[in-house]
C-alpha cells in the first residue's frame, strides 16, 4: 500500500445487521469528518440477514484506517474492511438514452457501441437504452462518444466490488461460531484467584 498521507480512492465494505437507521448513523460518521462519500452501494451479502455496504472515497490510509474503526464500533455492524483500487475487483452500470432515429441512421454509432461493449436493453420507436459495465473512465468515455449523437440521459450505479485477496466474510463469521464456546474459559479465568479480582 501507498503512503499513508497521500490521498487515493479507497472501497470500504461494511458487513451489517439489516437494522432500520443503521444507514442514517454510518452516513453521519462521514459528515461529522466532513467527507464526501462518493459512491454508495447496499445490497445483501453472501450470508443470509447480513446486509454489505460498498462505500468509495477519496482520502489518506491514515483518514480510512480512523473511518473503519469509527464504523466497526456500531452494534449492528459486524466487521469493515477498507482496500484500494488494486486490492479489489469492482464494475459500475451505466445507462445511456439516445433518440432511436440517429441510430438507425449512423452505422457509425453502432460501431462505436461494438467497440465500448454496450448493448441495447430497450429499442422504441422514440428512443434507445444502452448499457454497458465498467470502470468509470470506460463509461464516461461513452458520454462523449454518444454525446455528438444527441445523449438525452445518463445515469451510473454506485461501484460494486469484491476483495480481491479476502476468503470473504463468511469464513471469518464461522471462525466466530467456533470460538464462541471457548470465551467462557476466558471469562472465568480469575475463578481460581479471587484475591486477583476483587482487591480494590
Amino acid at each position: 500500500m501507498s503512503n499513508s498521507t497521500e490521498q487515493q480512492e479507497f472501497t470500504i465494505t461494511v458487513y451489517t445487521e439489516n437494522q432500520i437507521g443503521i444507514l442514517n448513523r454510518i452516513a453521519i460518521i462521514f459528515s461529522r469528518r466532513k467527507i464526501n462519500i462518493e459512491s454508495l452501494n447496499v445490497s445483501p451479502s453472501e450470508i443470509e440477514h447480513i446486509h454489505r455496504f460498498n462505500i468509495l472515497i477519496t482520502e489518506t490510509e491514515e483518514v480510512v484506517r480512523k473511518l473503519a474503526r469509527q464504523i466497526e464500533k456500531q452494534v449492528e455492524v459486524l466487521k469493515v474492511y477498507y482496500n484500494t483500487n488494486e486490492d479489489i475487483i469492482w464494475q459500475e452500470l451505466a445507462l445511456y438514452k439516445v433518440p432511436t432515429e440517429t441510430i438507425v441512421e449512423k452505422v457509425v454509432v453502432e460501431r462505436l457501441l461494438r467497440e465500448n461493449g454496450a448493448r441495447a436493453v430497450v429499442i422504441r420507436k422514440d428512443y434507445t437504452v444502452f448499457e454497458t459495465t465498467g470502470h468509470r473512465q470506460e463509461t464516461d468515455k461513452l458520454i462523449q462518444v454518444l454525446q455528438p449523437y444527441g445523449l438525452i440521459e445518463f445515469v451510473r450505479s454506485a461501484r460494486v466490488a469484491i476483495i480481491k485477496d479476502s476468503e470473504g466474510f463468511n469464513s471469518k463469521l464461522r471462525e466466530f461460531e467456533r470460538m464462541e464456546p471457548g470465551q467462557e474459559v476466558i471469562e472465568n479465568e480469575f475463578l481460581d484467584q479471587p484475591k486477583n479480582v476483587f482487591t480494590m
